[in-house]
């Protein structure tokens, strides 16, 4: 992420420096061109002036040739001394070009360098607090299940130990969501690519999310064709489960979550349209923020969750070379757009 905003910064130094060095070469060689065309008039008519001397064309020719050709400026010369000039300011530009590069690489590292740190510490904070965490909450999940099933427990005793039991498996999926947040922020590690299926990728990401479409009456429609992806298979799974965990907990019963494909040059894009209650126009700039739950999904709906999915997809569709677009509005459902590049651009048959 950082070698990337890295060079970013570079681009944005470099085109500041060279447009003001583009602007001041051109201003040199406007005002020098100028000052070569003023000395051409001017000897011009000194020439004019001497042709026109009464005596002049008394004088034999043998030596009216001797005379200093000093008023005279040939206009080749003039030419060639512009071409020069232009050649000189050029290779200047040129210098200035390389070096600028190199120093400006080196500013932006240094000027990032400080963020960098400041998320990198952060990210180690989250990594060992969710780490920290997992034994307390896997110790609290162990008891509430073995309370559960004491048969003295009467009925509200049960009932406050489920609810109890659903806010530590809550806590348990922050505190896994986090790590692998905070995992997939960093460069690509020990994540190894693979040729992989497409359609296999998708067709397992559809059954573990089988049961929860069931459950609330959700056809999954999957038209997807099989493609070569250079990827990960595991965490790719894991990022399509996302969406369609997504469009199936915030669409109605009864209506169906569609998975489709399309080819494009060298890469692939994968449309997940649901039928649900869409998102609201301001909350779409803001969807794969961390924490990040609109309003709707809040306050009109049941759906736990503390807004980590989507940003975790996101990572893992940056880490694949990919983007993601969201076409969406409040009762028309959504659609996620994920692009991904192609290990071959021709269809497996």
């Amino acid at each position: 992420m950082f070698t990337r905003t890295r060079l970013k910064l570079t681009a944005w130094y470099l085109l500041i420096i060279m447009l003001v060095s583009i602007s001041f070469s051109m201003a040199i060689y406007r005002v020098l061109t100028s000052e070569l065309g003023r000395m051409e008039r001017l000897h011009g008519l000194r020439q004019e002036r001497q042709l026109s001397l009464p005596d002049f064309n008394n004088i034999p020719l043998q030596f009216r040739q001797r005379i200093p050709h000093s008023f005279q400026i040939d206009p080749e010369l003039i030419a060639e001394t512009k071409n020069r000039l232009k050649t000189i300011l050029f290779l200047i530009n040129a210098g200035i070009f390389g070096i600028s590069g190199l120093v400006g690489f080196f500013l932006a590292g240094r000027t990032l360098k400080p963020i960098k740190d400041m998320v990198d510490e952060q990210n180690r904070f989250i990594t060992d607090a969710s780490h920290e965490l997992r034994t307390p909450i896997t110790s609290l999940k162990t008891e509430i299940e073995v309370n559960l099933r004491d048969k003295k427990l009467n009925k509200n005793t049960k009932k406050i130990l489920k609810s109890n039991l659903e806010d530590v498996n809550n806590l348990q999926s922050l505190s896994d969501n986090l790590i692998k947040l905070t995992q997939y922020q960093k460069t690509n590690g020990n994540i190894i690519f693979d040729e992989i299926s497409l359609k296999e990728i998708v067709d397992e990401a559809s059954k573990k999310v089988a049961n929860l479409a069931k459950h609330k009456k959700i056809n999954i429609q999957n038209n997807v064709k099989d493609f070569k992806l250079q990827a990960n298979k595991q965490i790719l799974t894991e990022a399509f489960v996302i969406f369609l965990d997504n469009a199936i907990k915030y669409s109605p019963k009864n209506t169906t979550v569609t998975l489709s494909s399309k080819l494009t040059d060298h890469s692939v894009l994968i449309y997940i349209k649901d039928e649900g209650i869409g998102i609201a126009k301001e909350d779409l700039p803001h969807l794969f923020d961390r924490f990040y739950r609109a309003d709707k999904s809040r306050t009109k709906t049941d759906v736990q969750g503390y807004g980590l999915g989507l940003s975790i997809a996101k990572q893992i569709v940056d880490k694949h070379n990919g983007s993601i677009a969201v076409k969406s509005g409040e009762g028309i459902g959504t659609t996620f757009s994920i692009h991904l590049p192609l290990k071959h651009s021709k269809e497996i048959i």
